[in-house]
């Protein structure tokens, strides 16, 4: 049976990253887009991130340009400006895909376990998918749930 640890992932640096590294913690698995109107979401995840991380929640940001264009092209860019505006610690990964034949693998798994509502397709940036201890996807969020309505949802996980 496939889980989440099953998929490496690429960095922002390029180097790949096993997620089996995070085994047996719970995660917050978030596409993102600097430029979207959504993008205050950052802060709000972050406070969540700061709140549990030391409870063992591990939130994952893969930034993706595929709706309007609203990521930079440059990962070094994307980490900046999420750093400077929104005080982002949490790990930030290379930009991907999520929808479409270029679709990165983990994505295609997430949609996979947790269809949306008329289609499996991500619709818009900040969808939230939340994983528990064993790798297996909990529930999937919609880009305009607000991080703080799914914090007991967190909770529960850890």
């Amino acid at each position: 049976m496939t889980t989440v640890y099953d998929f490496t992932v690429k960095k922002t640096n390029g180097s790949e990253q096993s997620l089996k590294e995070l085994e047996g913690k719970p995660l917050l698995i978030v596409n993102t887009a600097s430029k979207c109107g959504l993008n205050n979401q950052f802060k709000e995840i972050q406070e969540m991130y700061d709140n549990y991380k030391d409870q063992g929640l591990e939130i994952l940001g893969f930034p993706c340009g595929q709706f309007n264009n609203q990521e930079f092209d440059n990962i070094e860019e994307t980490t900046e400006f999420c750093q400077l505006n929104f005080g982002v610690t949490f790990p930030m990964f290379g930009k991907i895909d999520v929808n479409g034949e270029n679709e990165d693998p983990l994505y295609r798994y997430l949609k996979s376990e947790k269809g949306g509502l008329l289609s499996k397709d991500i619709k818009w940036n900040f969808t939230k998918f939340l994983i528990d201890r064993n790798g297996h996807v909990v529930e999937r969020y919609a880009p305009t749930t607000k991080p703080g309505k799914i914090e007991k949802d967190i909770m529960k996980q850890l």
